[in-house]
């Protein structure tokens, strides 16, 4: 997976006695229902919902789940930092674009009718009451039920003489070492504030001189957001423990004050001319630019003084709208640390994934991955079966065999150093096999970690490509050239999800292995294509972007509505794309039955009489984070069309990303990808249904059916 706003007027009014007032008035409806109902893009004809808002109200879904009774108390606390985390993201890279527009004085409408500035000002609104909603789930909700497990959010000022001095000696030996206070005066310019650092800003007055002065502390984001007693059970602010040790900072000065706030800054950027001699190097130098990107927001607790909050908003250039006051502490994503508390009766149970079936058994000499794969295709669904017993396998085989020629892949997210995968990548450069590693150094906040790799899979002797000259390369594909006798082989992984065995833990994603010939020739191609020059013309089985994807689903929505027994069912992360949209209002007026199941973004609007009243649009928001795309087309008269792969239905993805579906042609593994599919449509614990206004309701439960206890369920029967 941080923002609220409040009226100018109110920044110099007094703080209240308690820093929890007026969490009470925080709207109790849902808050879509509230910015959505009077925005432009519920007006007349609009056809499109506002994609900024959309994805709002995702983030909206996502904090929903830490209301949930039937959500483990810890992993409540995981979705808050969810949410500070996404909206920190979306403050960085979407607000920030808005306000460039609004700076750069453009006036053009987006598609749902909304001007730059309207939507920022919608967006403020939004935030306003999710932050609100927030801090009451925090304070009202989370803090006092896990009170009543013996998991307590301690104050400073609420512990004994023990628990002070423990924290005194904790402090004097891992924070204040790493501890700098910055002063401002004459001799000291203000420091810069770096990009989502929670900060202290501290008064002091030197008694020689009667005379105040400002300084800054940085919360050293390196050190643990919460400081877990010795008990294990309680935890306390870092910034409480440094704000009560100030004096250690300041000898010989008297601590008058102190207030924390919280920077968030531009962190977007396009890298101008993409050759790959000079790629790197480009965008190190805008990652520099990021530390040093404008401020888009400023988070304040409500007591801080009006001085101090004019000498910040001065400073960091902010106006007064950027400025979100919400009760502390500030910085919840950190909260994610307390699920590390030993506690498995405050998480949910730990699940095991499985390993497919098909890879369990071994044959004669060959190794495990490949005899399976030319005995038939392999679907694998995570985290519910094992990404290191199938993907990282496939690849480490091939590292590891003598018979193995050539490995290529292309790399967009990875687990860091201790991926394994890529370990296993550099291990079978160094043995002299040919390996080609196609990185994605403009994956956005993962490009520092892969120019690193970049780096160290060139020292291991592979060769690395850094894409296509104006593409983003979000493609996930693997190819392993295994020298077979009599023949050479091809092998190949077309999935969802980033090769990062980390999130594949957590993260909903297919993927196929297969030793299709025909896909195998494809993807020696594409991989020539986007390491080369040469351009094929058409691919055998693949349906490939910019070029081939938004032609191919338009053909295939276009041929549902000229049917019959039209039918179109489609699972993404999001809808964004006019032109496919269009096409999905027509086929719905055509008669065709159109169910989506969109994780995040969906601009269509749905239920419209005489434009989308055949098109039903749901949301499953749960443990796992949603991430393949299906897209299932026809009927069980007509028979269905499947395919898989990493792009969603957004612009970017149709033509500005280098894309792969692949079709899925066998009988079986079509019914497991129409199993997930009918499990997502039944779904009555985790799904929320769109409305035509644009807001999102919970399916009310009947039968109790969640997606993801239902497909651990199959797995563990499948295995």
């Amino acid at each position: 997976m941080t923002d609220l706003d409040l009226p100018p007027e109110g920044l110099d009014a007094p703080a209240p006695a308690d820093p929890h007032d007026g969490l009470e008035a925080a709207p109790r409806r849902p808050p879509t229902r509230a910015v959505l109902a009077d925005h432009p893009a519920t007006e007349g004809e609009r056809r499109l919902f506002n994609r900024e808002l959309s994805w709002l109200g995702f983030n909206e879904r996502v904090l929903a789940m830490a209301a949930r009774d039937d959500v483990p108390l810890l992993e409540r606390a995981r979705f808050l930092a969810i949410f500070t985390s996404n909206l920190d993201e979306f403050f960085q890279v979407r607000v920030s674009g808005l306000m460039e527009q609004v700076a750069a004085g453009l006036t053009r409408e987006a598609e749902d009718g909304m001007r730059p500035a309207e939507q920022l000002e919608a967006i403020r609104t939004y935030v306003r009451e999710l932050v609100a909603e927030q801090a009451r789930l925090f304070h009202d909700g989370l803090v006092p039920q896990l009170a009543d497990q013996g998991v307590r959010f301690s104050d400073w000022s609420g512990l004994d003489d023990d628990d002070r001095a423990w924290l005194v000696h904790e402090f004097e030996e891992r924070v204040l070492p790493v501890l700098t206070p910055l002063a401002v005066d004459p001799a000291h310019p203000f420091p810069y504030i770096s990009n989502l650092s929670l900060n202290l800003a501290v008064v002091v007055r030197d008694p020689s001189e009667d005379e105040t002065r400002f300084a800054r502390v940085k919360v050293p984001a390196i050190l643990p957001r919460f400081i877990v007693m010795p008990d294990g059970e309680r935890f306390v602010p870092l910034e409480q423990v440094i704000a009560a040790h100030l004096d250690r900072l300041f000898p010989g000065l008297e601590v008058i004050e102190h207030h924390a706030f919280r920077v968030t800054r531009n962190a977007d950027f396009e890298v101008e001319g993409d050759e790959a001699d000079d790629l790197m190097l480009a965008i190190e130098s805008e990652l520099n630019r990021r530390r040093f990107g404008r401020v888009v927001r400023l988070e304040i607790e409500p007591d801080m003084p009006a001085a101090i909050l004019d000498l910040l908003t001065r400073e960091l250039d902010v106006a007064p709208e950027q400025i979100d006051t919400t009760p502390g502490p500030l910085g919840l994503d950190g909260l994610t640390s307390l699920t590390q508390l030993d506690r498995a009766d405050l998480l949910w149970e730990a699940w095991v994934p499985v390993v497919p079936p098909r890879l369990t058994a071994a044959s004669g000499d060959d190794p495990n991955v490949y005899a399976a794969l030319r005995r038939g295709d392999v679907l694998v669904h995570h985290p519910y079966e094992s990404f290191g017993s199938s993907v990282q396998q496939f690849i480490s085989s091939a590292a590891s065999d003598p018979q193995v020629l050539a490995i290529k892949i292309t790399l967009y997210r990875t687990s860091g150093p201790e991926s394994k995968l890529v370990r296993s990548l550099m291990a079978a450069a160094e043995e002299g096999k040919q390996v080609v590693a196609l990185v994605e150094l403009k994956a956005r906040f993962d490009e520092e970690a892969n120019i690193e790799w970049a780096r160290s899979l060139e020292e291991a002797g592979a060769h690395v490509a850094y894409g296509v000259v104006g593409f983003k390369t979000h493609t996930k594909i693997a190819l392993v050239v295994r020298d077979e006798g009599d023949h050479v082989r091809r092998y190949v992984h077309i999935g969802t999800g980033n090769y990062n065995d980390r999130t594949a833990r957590i993260y909903e994603d297919l993927g196929l292995l297969s030793a299709d010939p025909d896909l195998g020739a494809d993807l020696a191609d594409l991989f020539n294509a986007l390491t080369g020059y040469g351009r094929p013309a058409r691919y055998r089985k693949l349906v490939t972007a910019p070029a081939a994807f938004r032609p191919r689903i338009l053909e295939l929505i276009r041929r549902e509505a000229a049917a019959d027994d039209g039918a179109i069912t489609m699972k993404m992360n999001a809808l964004v794309d006019e032109e496919i949209i269009d096409a999905l209002y027509e086929a719905s007026q055509a008669g065709t039955t159109v169910d989506l199941v969109v994780r995040g973004i969906c601009c269509l609007r749905p239920g419209v009489p005489g434009l989308s009243e055949r098109i039903r649009v749901r949301s499953v928001v749960g443990r796992y984070l949603e991430h393949s795309r299906i897209y299932r087309f026809g009927s069980e008269a007509r028979g269905t069309e499947h395919l898989i792969g990493s792009g969603d239905l957004m612009p970017r993805n149709l033509d500005r990303r280098v894309e792969v579906l692949t079709p899925i042609d066998d009988v079986d593994l079509k019914a497991r990808l129409d199993e997930v599919l009918a499990t997502l449509l039944a779904d009555d614990v985790l799904a929320w249904t769109l409305h035509p206004d644009g807001s999102w309701q919970r399916v009310p439960t009947v039968e109790g059916i969640d997606t993801h206890r239902t497909l651990q369920a199959l797995a563990t029967r499948r295995a």
